[in-house]
């Protein structure tokens, strides 16, 4: 008698087994796959984001070279916001992903960076697309 209540007992309990089973094996794999599904989305944003700056970077050196070229007094105004972009794309931190104010000095940038737009009368349109990235005129 007591052989039969331990198998009654054992399939009356297979529910719960099989549930602690199944929870722990679909921990594990969604552990593993939240890690990969990750760093994948990590990785395009942080091309995105590199793009852009990247973008913004070298607006920045083309329009230094010209305004050196023809350095004049009503110019000034706009060599001083364009060091001033410069100078926070050179401070952005492109090797830390903790960095806890990433985003407020990416806004920091795009908002130099069409300030400066402004005072140059250039409309920029940039795109991040899958077949390309860049900034157009």
């Amino acid at each position: 008698m007591a052989g039969s209540q331990d198998m009654f007992d054992a399939i009356v309990m297979a529910d719960e087994r099989f549930h602690g089973e199944g929870y722990q094996e679909g921990y594990e794999e969604g552990s593993t796959l939240g890690i990969i599904e990750g760093r994948q989305h990590g990785t395009l944003h942080g091309a995105k984001i590199g793009s852009e700056i990247g973008c913004y970077q070298g607006f920045a050196f083309a329009w230094r070279c010209l305004l050196h070229n023809c350095a004049a007094e009503k110019d000034s105004k706009k060599m001083k916001v364009l060091e001033s972009l410069i100078g926070l794309i050179e401070k952005f931190p492109y090797d830390d992903p903790t960095y806890d104010k990433l985003h407020e000095d990416l806004d920091r940038i795009r908002g130099k960076f069409k300030q400066l737009c402004s005072l140059l009368n250039v409309q920029p349109d940039f795109k991040i697309s899958v077949e390309r990235s860049g900034l157009s005129f």
